[in-house]
């Protein structure tokens, strides 16, 4: 066998009282959300979009419906490979595992639509405040999926490969998982919190969030085994990579957007037709 490093199997449930199980995957899930909300709250102020504690509260409540609602359909419809049809109850068997990210984005935007329209928030100013915050839930998110030991990467001869005991074969494989962490969740987190010291044109972080996740994305499932039930898709691809596409599409046309409309904007003095001061009054 290939020289490789020592999996840590780890135990999944954090402890057990009866049929009731915390799992170390659904904690990843509350610390990513509650250190989202404290990013938000500090955006708030940053930004002075005038957010009531509450406010924030009630954003990340829908957020979290939005969340487990579409990235779990996301997953049926992505990845289940019709298995679902089947046995369609199963869909709600949150504890059986396979959430999707892409999934989850289009429910966190659409959950955000709304509570944004009843908050009196701009959508696209809202999703800003969220797109910084969401790569932390990410970086949990991945590293529960390490301890979980799934969404394992391809076989591998570094010196760090693991052998991962559900994987298949008695191979070292990469720690996908730990990479996307790194990339998805630290990486895009520093970025992104860098950027938002300066209050940019609406449209900006979320760009900035999508387009970069889809690059990190799509260069880190070269380095993932594919989804056993889909394998390749088309030409060598992953449904990860072309799921992650339109995302780097999308991401640079907002940032695009933004930065025009920015420079449209340079020069007025006061606060824009938005309500919001320009970049040298908000920046702290």
């Amino acid at each position: 066998m290939l020289a490789s490093i020592a999996y840590p199997d780890i135990d999944p449930v954090v402890f057990a009282v009866g049929p009731f199980a915390v799992r170390w995957y659904g904690l990843a899930y509350v610390a990513g959300f509650i250190l989202a909300a404290l990013i938000m709250r500090a955006l708030d102020k940053r930004w002075r979009v005038g957010l009531s504690t509450d406010d924030v509260l009630d954003i990340v409540l829908v957020a979290v419906i939005g969340l487990l609602a579409g990235g779990r359909l996301g997953y049926v419809l992505f990845y289940g490979a019709g298995s679902y049809w089947s046995d369609p109850l199963s869909i709600f068997a949150f504890w059986d595992g396979g959430m999707s990210f892409h999934g989850g984005l289009v429910g966190i935007l659409l959950a955000g639509a709304f509570i944004a329209r009843r908050k009196g928030v701009p959508a696209l100013r809202l999703f800003d405040m969220g797109a910084v915050g969401a790569p932390i839930g990410l970086f949990f998110g991945r590293i529960g999926n390490f301890i979980n030991g799934e969404l394992w990467g391809r076989p591998t001869d570094v010196p760090w490969g693991m052998v991962f005991p559900r994987a298949p074969g008695d191979l070292p494989r990469h720690p996908s998982q730990l990479y996307e962490a790194l990339l998805e969740g630290l990486v895009l987190f520093v970025v992104l919190w860098v950027l938002s010291r300066k209050k940019r044109e609406d449209g900006f972080m979320l760009g900035m969030m999508i387009g970069l996740y889809g690059v990190f994305r799509i260069f880190l499932e070269f380095f993932r085994e594919p989804d056993m039930q889909l394998g390749f898709i088309a030409g060598g691809l992953t449904m990860g990579q072309l799921l992650s596409l339109p995302m780097v599409v999308a991401g640079a046309w907002l940032v695009i957007r933004a930065v025009r409309r920015g420079r449209a904007s340079q020069g007025t003095d006061g606060p824009g037709d938005d309500g919001v001061g320009s970049e040298a009054d908000i920046t702290r």
